[in-house]
């Protein structure tokens, strides 16, 4: 059973950073890619940065200019997004998010709120 399993979201002030992970289980994590998404309050769920299975390419949503960063430790099944210089606008409930033969799997996001 795939099963994506977010956590490190929290309030943080403006310019701060967090650090996002995704706990995978379920499937081959070397091998399938791993994107985040958010969805702030009434906006549509938005992708953030895809990796790939082996983690050597990597792909960002033009809005993160340079702030985040998507890794993954293929040894302990997680994919983790370092977030720096974060703003107001980067409030949102993170999502977990592969494909796996055709089938979408998510996880139940983490929250992360940007706020002084």
């Amino acid at each position: 059973q795939v099963r994506l399993v977010e956590s490190g979201g929290g309030l943080v002030q403006p310019g701060g950073s967090l650090r996002l992970s995704c706990a995978a289980s379920g499937f081959a994590f070397s091998i399938f890619f791993v994107k985040w998404y958010r969805q702030a309050p009434g906006k549509e769920r938005e992708w953030v940065a895809t990796i790939s299975g082996n983690g050597r390419d990597t792909n960002y949503g033009d809005f993160v200019k340079g702030r985040f960063t998507i890794s993954k430790d293929n040894a302990k099944n997680s994919v983790y997004l370092q977030m720096t210089s974060l703003r107001p606008d980067d409030t949102a409930v993170y999502y977990c998010h592969t494909m796996i033969l055709s089938k979408t799997y998510w996880g139940q996001g983490t929250q992360v709120t940007v706020s002084s």
